[in-house]
C-alpha cells in the first residue's frame, strides 16, 4: 500500500484528485480537514481512508496528519483577505515532512508568482491578485529552499469543467492560457502521486492550450473563487 496524506483535503481539486486516487486499491489516504461534512459520505466511509481534523498552520496537526506517509499532497489555500497564513502552511509542512522523514511533496500554488505571466493578462492578474500573489510566492520560497523531493503546481484561473485537456510550461518559461479545470490539475496531481520521480524539484505551470487572451473566458464579475483549490 502506498500512503498518501491531503492536506486541505476539502478543497475542489483535492476531491476530485481523492476519488480518482480511490479506484487504485493499493492507495491509503488520510485526508487533514478543518471540517469532515464536505467530504462525501462515500470517501467518509471507505476503508482505505482516515480523516484528522486540525489547523494546517499548527505543526503538532500536521506532524499527526502526515506521519507514516509515504507521499504528501498539499491542496492548502488562503483567502485574499488572509493570504499570509498560507507562509506558517508551508513552514509547517517542510519542516514536519523533514521530521517524519518523508521526502516527497506536491504543493499548490498560483500562476503569476514568479511574474511569469506575460501581456495584459499578466497585468491583470497580479492586480486582481496583489498581495496574494506575493504570499503565495514567499510560501514556495520556503518549499524550494527545502531538501525535499517536491513538485509545485502553478494553475491558470480554474474552472469546473468536465476536461481533461493542458497544457505544462517549466519554471523560467512564460506562461501559456488563461484557464485551466480543476479536473486536469487534479489528473496531474495523482499522475505525480503514482509517478513520484517525475517533475521532482520542479515548478510546473498548467494551462488549457488555446485560452491565451487578456482575461479567463468566463469573466464577466471576477471573483478569486476561480482559484480556490
Amino acid at each position: 500500500m502506498t500512503a498518501i496524506t491531503i492536506l486541505g483535503a476539502n478543497g475542489r481539486i483535492a476531491r476530485i484528485a481523492e476519488g480518482m486516487l480511490l479506484e487504485h486499491d493499493d492507495i491509503k489516504l488520510t485526508l487533514f480537514v478543518h471540517h469532515d461534512n464536505e467530504l462525501s459520505e462515500d470517501i467518509r466511509n471507505n476503508a482505505n481512508v482516515t480523516i484528522v481534523k486540525g489547523d494546517a498552520k499548527n505543526p503538532d496537526d500536521v506532524l499527526n496528519a502526515i506521519n507514516g506517509a509515504d507521499e504528501v499532497y498539499a491542496n492548502l489555500a488562503a483567502t485574499q483577505d488572509s493570504s499570509a497564513d498560507i507562509i506558517p502552511m508551508a513552514k509547517a509542512v517542510v519542516d514536519m515532512m523533514d521530521k517524519a522523514g518523508i521526502k516527497r511533496l506536491v504543493w499548490i500554488s498560483s500562476l503569476g508568482i514568479y511574474n511569469e505571466v506575460p501581456g495584459e493578462f499578466g497585468a491583470w492578474n497580479a492586480n486582481i491578485l496583489g498581495d496574494y500573489l506575493v504570499n503565495y510566492r514567499k510560501a514556495v520560497d520556503v518549499i524550494e529552499a527545502s531538501d525535499l523531493d517536491y513538485t509545485i503546481i502553478r494553475p491558470a484561473w480554474l474552472t469546473d469543467k468536465d476536461e481533461v485537456d493542458f497544457e505544462i510550461t517549466e519554471k523560467g518559461e512564460l506562461f501559456r492560457g488563461t484557464e485551466v479545470s480543476r479536473k486536469s490539475v487534479a489528473s496531474e496531481v495523482v499522475k505525480l502521486l503514482l509517478s513520484p520521480d517525475e517533475e521532482v524539484r520542479a515548478s510546473i505551470g498548467l494551462d488549457k492550450p488555446g485560452t491565451d487572451g487578456d482575461k479567463p473566458e468566463w469573466y464577466r464579475s471576477a471573483s478569486t473563487e476561480h482559484l480556490s483549490e
